[in-house]
């Protein structure tokens, strides 16, 4: 039966089992937008088409599954890099569909064309332009699979029109055959037996636990392989839920703003267990004395990842799960009394903490997790509301965080509730937010609204671009250059605005009834915490320190 290839990318995106796409109509994607008029996809328009992206995003971390957009050529393609850029750091598979001028005027600075393959070669885990339309459901197959496997990651298909326009056989084929591309999932049998030996003899190990923990879906083996061996577990970032951080063996989150037990713990250990974690600048601080005394071990399944930017000792590569089902057979009981007592001790003197006077935002996340019952997915846009819904909530299951963590991208967390509540509809979701960071996509209130989606927005409002002005007042004497938000809106008003509804938070006894009546309302909200201005993220290891010199508190 002959298909146009509009037809045939819709019968292929089912085939999939895609139920959501999110994306903005224009010119050169008519064609298939007609299409989708008829099709059995719930398409989400959003206000923007880095929006769009984003929520694909948020919506594959919160599911496991492969998230899709669709948009137009030129800036309505450009306008999407942001959140391509977004996924590829974070290992996230998401599906990217761009319409492209017709075939014959590729390369003639047409209307609204830009190469937007070449634009992407470098934040996508691959990419195709599509030339024939018999190759269409091959290539939609073949990026579905790419997006999904290995190390996942944005993958970008182009679309000329014409060829939504051309007519083939509609042939779906059943399975995917890329010679080229064999990612290796189990580890070798050699790496992993050296790795038991040194976890069974070390006498002050850590296991520091990242993203692909919870990609790979073996949080409660690791949860497993601590317990029986008895060892502490600190997470990345992107690891946050990775292991329940109310079990007494977690360490909380390490790095730059990482709890200061955990980082003195990693610098004294002498094995260091990296679970799907990749060593980035903000977890190691000055590399040349990141855990000096520690052998390391590395398991991961991208081999490019591998002593990248630390060198390790037993590399183990393959899936995080398959790994970690062997380890936990082999690995035994240790009881190393003098390290916990050490940790102990550090984790009493440098617990979190932080002055009471006022509205504070790390009572505001203490609250809202009280509220929820942990049992939220929270998103969080970029600075220091990220940060302190990191270490002030208390993470205990997986693809509960969603966050934006290689790239820091602003604006990021309210689309992404928007995808997470879609995929999830079932869960609680919540955006902590800063007032500058919500400000970049503010205008996907209004997709949050004609959807009927209960987002909550938690707002913690001091009237700055936060984490920068945090930096000038330690390193730049206070010269708060351009970080004033002078002209905020009344975000409560503008709720109502777009047809939500808004509270504004000012004094502590309000935060806990706020919230709770939040929770309750079907529609989306917006609660706007007056925090203090000043407040600062603590601890912090100041820009090429080690992670050992943290600044826990201000003089």
């Amino acid at each position: 039966m002959m298909k146009t290839g509009s037809q045939i990318l819709i019968d292929t995106l089912l085939y999939e089992g895609v139920q959501f796409v999110f994306g903005i109509p224009g010119g050169v994607v008519l064609p298939l937008f007609d299409a989708l008029y008829d099709a059995p996809l719930k398409i989400i328009l959003t206000r923007h088409e880095q929006a769009a992206g984003h929520a694909a995003d948020g919506y594959a971390r919160a599911t496991g599954k492969v998230g899709v957009c669709i948009v137009t050529s030129g800036p309505g393609a450009t306008n999407l890099t942001t959140a391509i850029a977004t996924a590829y750091m974070d290992s996230i598979p998401i599906v990217v569909i761009t319409g492209q001028v017709r075939s014959h005027l590729i390369g003639s600075d047409a209307f609204q064309e830009a190469d937007i393959t070449g634009i992407t070669r470098p934040i996508t885990k691959h990419n195709y332009l599509v030339k024939d339309v018999k190759d269409l459901a091959r290539i939609v197959r073949e990026a579905f699979y790419i997006a999904r496997t290995g190390r996942p990651g944005p993958v970008l298909i182009d679309l000329p029109v014409d060829v939504t326009l051309a007519t083939s056989e509609a042939t779906i084929p059943e399975k995917v055959d890329l010679p080229g591309y064999k990612p290796r999932y189990e580890g070798n049998v050699r790496q992993i037996k050296l790795a038991t030996e040194a976890i069974n003899k070390s006498r002050k190990p850590v296991v520091y636990a990242g993203g692909g923990v919870i990609i790979s879906g073996c949080s409660d083996l690791l949860l497993e392989l601590a317990e029986k061996g008895n060892l502490p577990v600190t997470t990345t970032l992107m690891g946050l839920g990775g292991f329940p951080e109310d079990n007494k063996l977690s360490l909380g989150m390490l790095g730059m703003h990482g709890t200061a037990y955990a980082n003195y713990s990693v610098n004294e250990s002498d094995l260091l267990i990296a679970i799907g974690a990749r060593f980035d600048d903000r977890i190691t601080g000055k590399i040349d004395a990141f855990a000096p005394g520690a052998e390391i071990i590395h398991i991961d399944i991208d081999p490019a990842s591998i002593s990248k930017s630390i060198k390790v000792d037993i590399p183990v590569v393959g899936d995080a799960k398959r790994i970690l089902t062997e380890l936990v057979k082999e690995v035994k009981y240790v009881d190393r009394p003098e390290w916990f007592e050490k940790i102990k001790a550090w984790k009493e003197k440098y617990s979190l903490r932080y002055n009471e006077n006022g509205l504070k935002p790390q009572y505001v996340i203490e609250q809202i997790c009280e509220a929820a019952k942990g049992e939220a997915i929270i998103t969080t846009e970029v600075g220091q509301n990220q940060m302190w819904a990191a270490l002030y909530y208390t993470f205990r299951k997986p693809r509960t965080f969603i966050s934006s963590g290689g790239l820091g991208t602003m604006g990021y967390g309210f689309p992404a509730a928007i995808g997470a509540q879609l995929g999830c509809p079932d869960k609680i979701v919540i955006d902590i937010a800063g007032d500058g960071s919500f400000q970049m996509n503010i205008q996907e209130l209004s997709t949050a609204v004609y959807n009927k989606l209960p987002v909550k927005v938690a707002i913690l409002d001091n009237g700055y671009l936060g984490m920068v002005r945090q930096w000038q007042e330690l390193f730049y004497k206070k010269r708060y250059s351009h970080t004033r938000l002078n002209g905020n809106p009344d975000f409560v008003k503008l709720a109502e605005a777009y047809g939500a509804s808004g509270f504004l938070v000012e004094k502590r006894e309000d935060v806990r009834p706020t919230i709770e009546k939040a929770l309750v309302i079907k529609g989306p909200v917006i609660m706007d915490f007056k925090i203090d201005q000043e407040e600062n993220v603590f601890p912090m290891v100041p820009a090429g320190q080690t992670i050992d010199r943290m600044i826990t508190e201000m003089a």
